[in-house]
């Protein structure tokens, strides 16, 4: 944006959520282990959106992105979409399970170590989510908090 003036280059990456991810489109996996011991697998979801979201407890946007990823997940879930939440910190499993259970989430939560770079792209800040189409080709990359607005608006808009 060089020609941009001062407003324009602080509103004009505000408004871009959800950001259109436009390059060759190629499938993407990953596994981890889950909360609950299980091992995931991106492929497993093939046919449905999958929003894979990097968060960790001590965060403040990740902690108020937590409904709405939770009311999307279950509004999906048995349709065309599911919630894949990444913990994305060094935390004690029991300090896990308590803050997932305090929230009453009820999406998978996998386990990672912190890092810059993941199967699916940077991870610059949490929360970062990543939207993987039915194909199971990452369409979008979402550096801070998303609401199901965006979710519903983003995969309506890809399905027409």
């Amino acid at each position: 944006m060089p020609h941009a003036s001062p407003l324009q280059r602080v509103l004009i990456p505000c408004v871009l959520l959800l950001l259109s991810i436009s390059a060759a489109a190629e499938q993407v996996d990953f596994e981890l282990q889950g909360l609950d011991g299980k091992n995931y697998r991106l492929s497993d979801y093939r046919g449905k959106w999958v929003l894979v979201n990097y968060w960790a407890t001590w965060c403040p946007p990740c902690r108020e992105e937590l409904p709405e990823l939770e009311v999307f997940h279950n509004n999906h879930k048995d349709n065309d979409a599911v919630v894949l939440g990444v913990a994305m910190e060094r935390i004690e499993m029991p300090r896990l399970k308590a803050f997932v259970d305090e929230q009453f989430l009820s999406y998978p939560i996998l386990l990672t170590k912190p890092t810059a770079r993941t199967e699916l792209g940077r991870v610059p800040g949490l929360p970062t989510s990543f939207l993987v189409n039915p194909e199971g080709e990452l369409v979008a990359r979402q550096v801070g908090p998303v609401t199901l607005e965006d979710l519903e608006s983003f995969i309506d808009n890809k399905d027409n």
